[in-house]
């Protein structure tokens, strides 16, 4: 797989360009997936020229519009936006592979941003930083995160899915590809989609099965968009299970009746929130490295990302 480049507020990293001079450095960020990404930091607070230290900023609702005005009342807007705007046509050339910004902040909160109101003395918890909001309507099939919500598992988890889902097919269509290898890439990314979502998934079969009537360039755009659609949906346990059970399938000819209901019990155990999807996993690719089922073993779902990660060893 080519780097895989992944936008990050510059702070995050241990950059020291917070209002204060002090940064606030993500453990997971720098200490394990680093190990496996590029980040590329950004700060658009230094970005559009506000010195280290400086006066903190806040977004201010105004005549029904949010504003970023410093304590000092200085507007610092139009430079945001149009900052922003030319940072996302960058980043969108960039081709990054997601995106974590820093929670609460005024440039870069995702969401639930203080938003101050002229009249009222306590703001509320509504907004979205400027430079988010412009990232995510410039790039709307972007995985955004928040550092805060990688600290759940189970977001941590779709983030990196998303990440790697993105590289995959990115390094799949940046090569020369022809029709035949669409249908093989597409059919190792078959289970992946269904667990994420499978009406997308039905809706991409389809597009692959009429390849020849779209051009090349509009095929890969349309199969890059409805992927990352698919992967903007969390992989909950109940379409997961679907997907292994969709796996185990391939496996009724050759296995005896202990093992698939041994395989069958892992998998509705983690459906039950019993277990983690590494336990049904684990037992799947055993089966499947004994046969030869071609197909089910080539599924870019039994090994999405890093298993040193450990992601799917949590419940």
């Amino acid at each position: 797989m080519g780097e895989i480049l992944i936008g990050v507020s510059a702070c995050l990293l241990g950059e020291q360009v917070r209002y204060d001079g002090g940064h606030k450095r993500n453990v997971f960020l720098l200490e394990e997936l680093a190990r496996h990404v590029r980040f590329l930091p950004v700060c658009p607070e230094v970005g559009i020229g506000l010195g280290v230290p400086r006066e903190p900023i806040r977004l201010v609702r105004r005549d029904g519009e949010e504003r970023l005005v410093g304590e000092s009342g200085a507007d610092h807007t139009h430079a945001m936006r149009t900052w922003a705007a030319a940072t996302a046509t960058d980043l969108r050339e960039r081709d990054l592979s997601g995106f974590v910004l820093k929670k609460g902040s005024p440039s870069c909160g995702l969401e639930r941003v203080k938003v101050w109101h002229e009249r009222s003395e306590r703001p509320s918890p509504e907004g979205r930083g400027m430079f988010a909001r412009v990232l995510a309507d410039e790039l709307p099939g972007l995985a955004l995160e928040e550092e805060g919500r990688l600290n759940d598992a189970g977001l941590r988890e779709h983030f990196v899915d998303r990440v790697f889902g993105h590289a995959r097919v990115r390094d799949f269509f940046a090569a020369g590809w022809s029709a035949d290898d669409l249908l093989h890439f597409h059919a190792a990314e078959k289970v992946a989609v269904l667990a994420h979502d499978p009406e997308i998934a039905r809706e991409l079969g389809r597009l692959v099965a009429a390849q020849r009537e779209l051009a090349p360039e509009a095929l890969a755009v349309r199969y890059r968009e409805l992927h990352a659609a698919a992967f903007a949906r969390r992989a909950t346990r109940g379409r997961q299970a679907n997907a292994l059970m969709h796996l185990a399938g391939h496996l009724k000819d050759t296995l005896g009746s202990d093992d698939r209901r041994e395989l069958r019990d892992a998998i509705e155990d983690y459906r039950a929130g019993l277990v983690p999807v590494a336990v049904p996993l684990a037992l799947l690719s055993r089966h499947l490295r004994a046969t030869e089922a071609d197909w089910a073993r080539s599924q870019s779902y039994l090994k999405p990302y890093p298993k040193e990660l450990g992601l799917r060893g949590r419940i």
